[in-house]
């Protein structure tokens, strides 16, 4: 059984590329696989290892710059559920693209996964989902809004084109951990929108807090990583990944005809070109190739 960590802190790094070997070499000497990125904004990554190699992980990044209050969110996973561990360095922890909005300056109000259902079910309050629409379409909060974005990047101009719906609503923000809601509460506060909350800890600390008889979570949650969902409880869920579009699909979906291993399935078919797709097929043949050797492909996971 591995533990998985997800975390994020907001905090100063002076130079973030000073902390990057240090923490690659901790996570390598421990057996932790997974992603971290790093920016001048702070660290954001999920991981998976051992609980002893976890523990060290966290005992080191709590000891960075800022980072003393770091909280982060475990769960569990029957298999190593990442091929490889990457430090990455990055402009933004989160990538949003408004260089003003910094969730140090003031976010929305935190409200407690005991306390969020209360809050959503007001009639004065709007929910809104900031994840990507793919993370969207396996699950959701009864009633929210998708906004139908393909990156997080699109969130400040879909709510310049949708803000007037929003007229005198208090408005509650969710995503998967929390991160996401960190910079889109600021950015709404510098719209002139006072009342925003969001679900602190996201939807991963409701769904292991929350019983499934009290909760108004619909489906499942997708995570990065190769358990693709959880569900209630933080237990794995039923979905799998399209390796050739990253999108999270059911098993019988795997039924379907545009369905190829590697390759294809029924929502990117039609996406790619034949000459892509045979480029797919030969990564696939390596992977199985790599399987048939006892060996894991880099390009049979999922990176995060």
């Amino acid at each position: 059984m591995f533990i998985v960590a997800a975390l994020y802190h907001f905090t100063r790094f002076e130079d973030p590329a000073v902390l990057r070997g240090p923490l690659l070499e901790l996570c390598r000497r421990e057996g932790i696989r997974g992603s971290l990125l790093l920016a001048r904004e702070g660290i954001n990554g999920t991981v998976a290892g051992p609980r002893k190699g976890i523990d060290a992980l966290l005992a080191h990044i709590r000891a960075l710059p800022g980072c003393a209050d770091l909280e982060h969110k475990e769960s569990t996973a029957r298999e190593m559920p990442f091929g490889r561990m990457k430090v990455r360095l990055k402009r933004e922890i989160v990538t949003m693209g408004q260089p003003d909005v910094d969730p140090r300056a003031g976010t929305g109000h935190y409200v407690e996964p005991a306390e969020w259902n209360e809050l959503i079910r007001a009639e004065d309050v709007v929910v809104i989902d900031t994840r990507n629409d793919y993370e969207v379409a396996i699950g959701s909060f009864e009633g929210a809004v998708d906004p139908q974005t393909k990156s997080f990047r699109e969130f400040p101009q879909w709510w310049a084109q949708n803000r007037h719906r929003f007229h005198n609503k208090r408005i509650a923000m969710f995503c998967t951990g929390g991160i996401r809601c960190e910079k889109s509460t600021n950015f709404l506060l510098g719209q002139g929108f006072d009342e925003v909350y969001h679900l602190k800890g996201g939807i991963l600390k409701y769904l292991e807090e929350v019983p499934p008889e009290e909760s108004l979570w619909n489906g499942a949650c997708f995570v990065f990583d190769g358990r693709v969902s959880i569900e209630h409880g933080l237990k794995e869920g039923p979905h799998i990944l399209c390796h050739a579009c990253r999108r999270p699909l059911m098993p019988e979906d795997t039924q379907r005809p545009e369905y190829e291993e590697g390759v294809s399935c029924h929502l990117c078919h039609g996406e790619t070109s034949e000459a892509r797709k045979e480029r797919f097929r030969e990564r696939q043949r390596q992977i199985c190739l790599a399987r048939e050797r006892g060996e894991r492909h880099l390009g049979a996971a999922p990176e995060g």
